[in-house]
């Protein structure tokens, strides 16, 4: 008799458990995020409805790029960056022809969408297209934070770090020194011109040693422990970069970047076989099909793809996933604007494998009396601080809903007059032939 008692007690015991699993099944069902959301910080309820009213596209042109803004019927705007330094006007015509699409749809559904502009395009790829992608996309991804209350790191899976390593930039000692008295701990030399002129096809002893006679005072004047990169930005030959590469390894660079054009990998994988030294490329690349071909080839191990081009947030966390997989680094590009090295912060803070981050310059911006910082003054309502080490600090930085930075009030004012920059012609000195940048 106990016995019975027993089995109808643990009878009924299971069928209210499996009802409860059932109720709890079908609650899981009908809600259409189970992602992190913070209700103290989100702008609505995660079961509210969304739709995108407007695309606004801002040319900001002191800093060689476009910012969107991606309104919606909620009153949450995304902000983006997509550009291509030079071809703005051709790149602000890509990203207006996806107004048509955007409009009336859930941002929320952001790898949808990607997927969406991506591959309903006859011509898939190219950089104009994928920077058009990459404004909208880094959009969506802000009012996705900004709605469910939670920065956009964390819904690409949580920080794996507390800071971002950033470097510097100089092209002889005297920059050098001051990259480092800025606080950067580590940095990357171009390397374009020796003894006053560009390379030829093939070079001679008196440019090599011009090259080697400059990375040696560099070296002298900022020591052994600072990380020293070569940018060689694609501008030599195969034959005067590899000349370069062989005669530079005896100051151990942190990596030899671009040492030619990203056209011909395979070449550039023979080369990345005869030195030591890692090779380090990807600014020009996009999506994560070109980057599998050059990580297949053994092409480079440091890759520098620029959230701004490659595809947006989506895109750019794809790649270092990708990258990963091959052991390779990830040490993304960032020379343009505050909103697209905001946004690759999001990304690197989420990965296992970042060795450092490049940071904006202010290289196309006039002196007209605006005050301007490559960490978002008069872009953005608060600067980012960098920190001790030449680090950004997430805590502080970048830890608001969605991207977690404003527009400045004052950003089309301070835009304004200001024409677009061109990238200067680079032309032989021996016959007025054309040379690479």
């Amino acid at each position: 008799m106990n016995n019975t008692h027993s089995r109808r007690g643990w009878l009924r015991q299971l069928t209210a458990g499996m009802a409860g699993l059932l109720i709890a099944e079908n609650a899981i069902a009908k809600a259409p995020f189970t992602l992190p959301f913070n209700e103290a910080k989100a702008f609505i309820s995660p079961t509210d409805p969304i739709k995108i009213t407007k695309l606004e596209i801002i040319p900001v042109h002191t800093l060689r790029t476009i910012f969107v803004k991606l309104h919606t019927d909620v009153g949450i705007i995304g902000l983006g960056e997509g550009t291509v330094e030079g071809r703005i006007a051709t790149t602000m015509a890509a990203i207006k022809e996806l107004e048509k699409y955007l409009i009336g749809k859930d941002p929320r559904r952001v790898a949808h969408h990607w997927q969406a502009i991506y591959r309903h395009a006859f011509y898939r790829g190219g950089v104009v297209l994928t920077s058009a992608l990459s404004a909208v996309d880094i959009a969506m991804w802000d009012i996705k934070g900004k709605a469910l209350g939670v920065p956009i790191y964390e819904l690409l899976g949580g920080p794996t770090r507390d800071r971002v390593r950033l470097y510097g930039q100089a092209g002889d000692p005297e920059g050098a020194k001051k990259v480092v008295a800025e606080g950067y701990q580590s940095m990357k030399i171009s390397v374009t011109y020796s003894r006053g002129r560009l390379s030829r096809m093939v070079e001679n002893p008196d440019f090599i040693q011009g090259v080697v006679e400059n990375i040696a005072a560099i070296r002298e004047a900022i020591g052994p422990k600072i990380d020293m990169g070569i940018e060689l930005h694609g501008d030599h030959s195969p034959q005067t970069s590899m000349m370069i590469v062989k005669a530079l390894e005896e100051f151990l660079p942190w990596f030899y970047e671009e040492p030619i054009q990203f056209q011909n990998l395979p070449l550039m994988a023979e080369m990345a076989k005869k030195t030591h030294i890692p090779f380090a490329t990807g600014e020009r690349m996009v999506t994560k099909w070109q980057f599998r071909e050059l990580l297949n080839l053994g092409a480079a191990s440091i890759l520098q793809p620029d959230v701004t081009h490659c595809g947006g947030i989506t895109e750019l966390k794809a790649i270092s996933s990708l990258a990963e997989a091959y052991y390779a680094a990830m040490l993304p590009h960032a020379k343009e604007g505050i909103i697209g090295a905001v946004a690759s912060l999001h990304v690197v803070a989420s990965i296992p494998n970042l060795m450092a981050h490049e940071w904006p310059s202010l290289q196309a911006a006039p002196k007209d009396g605006v005050e301007r910082s490559a960490f978002g003054k008069s872009y953005i309502k608060k600067p980012l601080v960098m920190g001790s080490n030449g680090h950004i600090e997430i805590i502080g930085n970048i830890d608001k809903p969605g991207l977690g930075v404003e527009l400045d009030e004052n950003l089309i004012d301070n835009e304004r007059g200001v024409e677009e920059w061109e990238f200067p012609e680079m032309w032989d000195s021996f016959d007025g032939s054309v040379l690479d940048h």
